[in-house]
């Protein structure tokens, strides 16, 4: 058979050229994106990393024992593991031992020290009216102790350190612009809480103590020993934090601590739980789009909004600081909002939020609520010894699974084997720069069983390399020269090739769907590198052996090109034999 003309493109060839430059700038630009990053290195897990193991022993309220069940706790895990991968932390392990204990592995890396806060912080979520505020920081030598008598200066005082985490603007949720509300002191009262435009007020059918601000308790008139309580308290003792707030029931008034934005500890008096923090729907971190700034939405149920319209009906006419709401997690006050108007369904708290704090504010709202309360039993730290021990007996043995494979490809394909190898290397590359940049992007941490799914993925894309030579190599059997032989065997070797990509893509979906925990990080790493070998096959592989087998190299059969038709048994192409006539017919 005649060989092609040069420079003549072939049927089905397209243009290789465009294909590969296509795939090596998307390999810059993710080279460049992982440097202007930052990340040069991927994420690592806790086997591989170390980090922090915290157990957390459940504890049901008095004459709720009953309520440390398997159900309780399995949702709690769920609570949990949400709220700590909420914050950024990937591959953080979340799972019971016994009937009553959690345990929590938080891998090194971006926000463990806020997450290890978090996990801490597992008591049931309230909001409760403020009745008093005071600061929490001791008093300096020679100056009176702060009273918590209610009175105009102190009530200042309060209010202008609410006013540096609120901002001195607040909204009422219905006119378009801020509109500054005067206060008693002279000043806005800090932060706000927004509503729809028509609230629907109602009352409260969950049955639980009037939070409206009893005038005994908020003039230290009545409840002596509550005052006592407020008086002792300072709020920079972890131990007086911590006792203060235990053994309180939702329908009990509290004391508690807060931080303001500017790290000052302040106390309060808060009265019974108006709305329980299960009743709270959804809760999201946004920007609002008026201001600019960021704000905080919530959606309550149809009986968190009846007890939420009441509440705040009623805390719209006290006087700061009996106009706020205390947001209580775990016996702290994580924030103070004050109520402008009547709030229904959604409601919004605006204030001087940052990203992060806002996030944060939203993320206890939504995982705040726990069906038990937990204690922290006991926290060690992981170290990654271990794990990197395994890591280098694994990578010894895919160095070695790897070796062999190359030695392989070069004994059987020889010159077709330069084409593999160079195609693993731009496997290997887009699967390192991919693990990086989806490290600080989605929190992928690279865990032992991840980096087995890459080991693996070696297999499956040397699979695909010899699944398309084996295809060439028949078609020059059947008697075609190179450049006819890439055309037609691309298109059955890309059938079976998509088939099982798709059948391997397929178990790891499922395997990532039905399993939890590291088992995950295998799964993803098997899907992602089955996605990368599919993308290298069609736009470096079949381009670069296109553009090669117009080389005299391969093109000839050269005897080390993998393509000799003498090892290949070519079959002569079939010729169609000349009748003869004889010149002089004998007759019959």
């Amino acid at each position: 058979m005649a060989a092609p003309k040069k420079g003549r493109r072939q049927p089905g060839q397209g243009r290789p050229g465009r294909a590969l430059a296509l795939i090596l700038i998307a390999l810059v630009a993710l080279t460049g994106g992982m440097f202007l990053s930052g990340h040069t290195t991927p994420r690592l897990g806790i086997d591989l990393a170390g980090g922090t193991s915290i157990t957390l022993q459940a504890r049901s309220e008095p004459g709720q024992e009953s309520a440390v069940n398997q159900t309780n706790m399995n949702t709690a895990v769920g609570i949990i593991e949400r709220r700590v991968n909420g914050l950024g932390v990937s591959e953080a392990e979340v799972q019971t031992q016994g009937t009553d204990h959690i345990i929590v592995n938080i891998p090194k890396g971006t926000n463990e020290k806020q997450a290890r806060e978090q996990v801490g912080t597992t008591a049931q979520l309230f909001f409760r009216p403020v009745l008093q505020l005071a600061s929490g920081e001791p008093a300096p030598e020679g100056s009176p102790s702060p009273s918590a008598s209610g009175s105009p200066d102190e009530a200042e005082q309060g209010d202008g350190d609410k006013a540096t985490e609120g901002g001195d603007k607040a909204t009422d949720g219905k006119s378009g612009e801020p509109e500054a509300t005067p206060t008693t002191q002279g000043r806005a009262a800090s932060g706000a809480l927004k509503a729809d435009a028509t609230p629907s007020p109602s009352a409260s059918a969950d049955g639980k103590a009037d939070p409206t601000p009893s005038p005994s308790a908020s003039e230290g008139g009545s409840d002596e020993a509550l005052m006592k309580k407020f008086e002792a308290l300072t709020c920079t003792d972890t131990k007086e934090r911590t006792a203060a707030a235990e053994g309180t029931k939702p329908s009990e008034p509290m004391v508690g601590c807060g931080q303001n934005s500017a790290g000052q500890w302040e106390k309060y008096i808060l009265g019974p739980a108006a709305v329980a923090g299960t009743e709270i729907d959804d809760a999201s971190a946004v920007i609002d789009e008026r201001t600019g700034q960021w704000i905080v939405t919530m959606d309550f149920s149809s009986k968190g909004a009846d007890a939420f319209s009441k509440i705040t009906s009623e805390l719209k006419t006290q006087q700061p600081p009996m106009n706020q709401f205390g947001i209580v997690l775990d016996g702290e006050v994580v924030s103070a909002p004050s109520v402008q108007t009547t709030l229904s369904k959604s409601a919004q708290i605006s204030g001087s939020f940052t990203q992060e704090s806002s996030q944060e504010l939203a993320n206890m709202l939504s995982y705040g609520a726990l069906p038990l309360s937990f204690v922290e039993e006991s926290v060690t730290s992981v170290t990654a010894a271990l794990g990197g021990e395994q890591l280098e007996a694994g990578l010894i043995a895919g160095g070695i699974g790897l070796i062999l494979v190359i030695v392989y490809l070069v004994v059987y394909y020889r010159g077709l084997s330069l084409i593999a190898i160079i195609s693993l290397l731009m496997s290997a590359a887009l699967t390192y720069t991919i693990m990086v940049l989806l490290g600080p992007a989605i929190g992928f941490a690279l865990n032992l069983p991840a980096v087995c799914g890459a080991i693996v993925a070696i297999g499956i894309t040397a699979d695909s390399f010899i699944v398309f030579f084996e295809r060439v190599r028949d078609e020059i059997r059947e008697g075609r020269s190179l450049q006819p032989a890439v055309a037609r065997g691309w298109p059955r070797a890309r059938r079976t090739i998509l088939v099982s990509d798709f059948v391997s893509f397929l178990s790891a979906a499922v395997l990532f769907v039905v399993t939890v925990g590291k088992v995950q990080g295998f799964a993803f790493t098997l899907g992602l590198t089955t996605l990368l070998d599919v993308v290298v096959v069609f736009f470096f592989t079949k381009p670069l052996l296109t553009i090669l087998a117009r080389k005299k190299f391969f093109a000839s059969g050269h005897p080390w090109s993998g393509l000799d038709p003498k090892r290949l048994g070519v079959k002569p192409p079939l010729r169609r034999a000349r009748r003869t006539v004889p010149a002089d017919p004998k007759e019959a």
